[in-house]
């Protein structure tokens, strides 16, 4: 007895389908838990603050207080960085979930052709049809989604801390005012070089991991991300 090849595609599609929405729920929680440890970070970085304000005011600048201001801008730095670089293994994840979930539409047009012209986000697993998911249709710049991703958010947050951290170390020692300033200057720089673009030229290298399965000739075309 032959098959029905309706009946077939029918089951494809609804296979397909339940990975679809594994996909989504895995985005999902992925980014509902860094959501959550972004915020604990923000919330222990303020606590921190608040704890240096009011210390300040009870035993003023001496080293006691330099002490605990030392060990608390470590703490938020270290906490911080962990924080990030869990944004940053989240934005890969979020990167690699999208190609995923543009391999499954790629066999959704092959079921059924017709639905290519209605889809919004894209349908290969290449660079274009990546950029197609996240955009949307509104055409931004590569840099607009380096500076407005999440993590380039909470490494700024760090870079801030390292300065905050360079300033008290150096008053710490007896540095002058020139010489705080630069020291934390150096600090921030320090720490953006050895972090924070490191890590983000990490994200960028998945786009040339394994090669695409499904590409389309028009989004080919596109500028990559």
């Amino acid at each position: 007895m032959t098959e029905d090849p309706a009946r077939i595609l029918a089951v494809r599609a609804q296979l397909l389908a339940t990975e679809h929405w594994s996909l989504l729920a895995t985005r999902s929680q992925t980014w509902a838990e860094v959501m959550g440890r972004i915020s604990a970070q923000f919330t222990f970085a303020s606590a921190s603050l608040v704890v240096l304000a009011l210390t300040v005011q009870v035993v003023g600048m001496t080293d006691s207080f330099r002490l605990l201001a030392v060990w608390l801008g470590v703490a938020v730095l270290v906490t911080g960085t962990l924080t990030a670089l869990r944004v940053r293994n989240a934005s890969q994840e979020d990167l690699m979930l999208v190609a995923g979930m543009n391999r499954l539409r790629a066999a959704y047009v092959e079921i059924d052709p017709w639905i290519k012209d209605y889809l919004v986000t894209g349908w290969t697993d290449d660079p274009a049809g990546i950029r197609r998911t996240y955009n949307l249709g509104v055409n931004r710049s590569g840099p607009s989604y380096f500076l407005a991703s999440a993590f380039v958010f909470a490494g700024a947050v760090n870079v801030i801390v390292a300065a905050g951290l360079g300033a008290v170390l150096a008053d710490t020692i007896g540095a002058g005012g020139a010489a705080t300033v630069l020291i934390s200057a150096a600090a921030a720089v320090l720490y953006a070089g050895l972090v924070v673009f490191p890590a983000h030229r990490g994200y960028r290298r998945i786009l040339g991991g394994p090669p695409p399965e499904a590409q389309d000739d028009d989004e080919a075309s596109q500028q990559p991300l």
